[in-house]
């Protein structure tokens, strides 16, 4: 078991050296959700928010977070494990001594700490150019919910890798999914007057409630333990929202389980695509 964890800490360590040299993807997990922070603190100001009584840069540091943690895992690992598949590495490496459980724990595990680095990232500018308070009793609340968000877009992502026909409409998938979401789930506009449909496609997915539970940990007017489910008398409801992102969590990693596939669409068992056969006589 410890060499298998040794294992584990090495394929992280080598997926995160691939992901810091991608600057296309080190520029839209990182950079890019700290440009809607500046941009937002810059249109709006960073006056208080009087329908939730905190400043602008306050709602907006740990709803773009929770975005880069999201694009860092469900949207990272959904194109990457789908192109690695489809360029036949998933397949050479399950034909090594490497078991596949280690290799995917690596890509996952490396996803996931890119995410918490983006998430500090984010708090730290926020706190540092635009105030945000750090809210020191609740710091193990917010831990928990990055990590558990964190690790339920991951099973999102490689559901997603799993479904996808190939890596060229992985991409689309992923973007298409997550970017209306964040519309809907209070990462880029406060949706308290939303049409019913709109809040209720909100309150069904994940995304919200990783909003929402990351939201409450950096929200002075709250109080608590941090992990109330009922969030009455204004303590925080994080416990609930856990536990949606968790089950969330649980149905990707089963649906991935069960449609995972290591060889490119198309290939054979014995590792050759099929190739037209028209014309071609039988065994020539």
């Amino acid at each position: 078991m410890q060499r298998d964890l040794v294992l584990v800490y090495h394929q992280i360590r080598y997926q995160n050296i691939i992901f810091w040299r991608t600057p296309v993807a080190a520029f839209f997990t990182i950079v890019f959700p700290l440009m809607f922070l500046v941009l937002f603190t810059a249109i709006f100001g960073n006056d208080e928010i009087s329908s939730l009584g905190v400043t602008t840069a306050q709602f907006y540091a740990p709803a773009l977070a929770v975005f880069a943690a999201a694009s860092a895992t469900y949207t990272n690992l959904a194109v990457t494990t789908a192109i690695a598949r489809d360029g036949g590495i998933l397949k050479k490496i399950r034909g090594t001594p490497l078991p596949p459980w280690v290799y995917i724990s690596g890509r996952v595990g490396s996803a996931v700490l890119i995410a918490l680095v983006a998430v500090v990232i984010m708090l730290g500018v926020g706190a540092v150019a635009y105030g945000v308070e750090i809210i020191g009793g609740t710091l193990g609340a917010a831990l928990v919910t990055l990590v558990v968000g964190a690790a339920t877009f991951a099973a999102l992502g490689l559901m997603v890798a799993a479904l996808v026909p190939n890596g060229d409409s992985a991409p689309a998938v992923a973007n298409a999914t997550l970017l209306p979401l964040a519309f809907v789930s209070d990462v880029f506009i406060v949706t308290e007057d939303a049409p019913n449909w709109m809040a209720a496609i909100g309150n069904f997915f994940p995304l919200k409630h990783f909003v929402a539970a990351l939201g409450d940990a950096f929200n002075p007017t709250l109080s608590g333990s941090g992990f109330s489910w009922s969030g009455v008398s204004g303590e925080y409801a994080i416990g609930l929202h856990l536990a949606v992102m968790a089950a969330w969590g649980v149905g990707a990693t089963i649906i991935a389980l069960r449609y995972f596939r290591w060889d490119p669409q198309g290939s054979r068992p014995g590792g050759r695509r099929r190739t037209p056969t028209a014309g071609v006589p039988a065994g020539g």
